[in-house]
């Protein structure tokens, strides 16, 4: 379940050179039940890392609750054949990333108990490249 946009302004981008500023609201939840993956550090997550994390924590929760991931591959990631020459355009678009910036939640867990929970969302971090935190909402 690759996720990238179905239409952009353009077709290739330059390549993001720093995190950019990115608003850190979230909505909050009147659930009792709920918990996030907070990013500690800035970094950029691409669709084969998030969709892995999502299918990590899915697999330990057996199903129950509701996963939102509120990170969306957005920027074209561009890369030429290892023996191209120089010259010729840019590459074809190689992968969708996003930038995540500090204190930003990368992942909400709600409807589903602490036990359960928690755990999940540890095995969930250690298939992204960056350190998490989990947080009670």
């Amino acid at each position: 379940m690759p996720t990238q946009p179905n239409k952009t302004k353009y077709r290739k981008y330059f390549k993001p050179r720093g995190i950019p500023n990115i608003s850190t609201k979230t909505q909050k939840l009147n659930e009792s039940n709920s918990f996030a993956l907070i990013a500690i550090e800035s970094g950029f997550l691409n669709v084969k890392q998030i969709e892995a994390a999502r299918q990590n924590i899915r697999r330990k929760v057996k199903r129950e609750g509701k996963l939102q991931i509120l990170a969306f591959p957005d920027i074209a990631i561009s890369k030429k054949a290892s023996a191209a020459r120089m010259g010729k355009g840019k590459g074809k678009v190689d992968h969708w990333v996003v930038p995540i910036k500090a204190g930003r939640p990368v992942l909400i867990l709600y409807g589903i108990d602490a036990e359960p929970g928690i755990p999940a969302l540890q095995s969930g971090s250690k298939k992204l490249p960056m350190k998490l935190k989990i947080s009670q909402l």
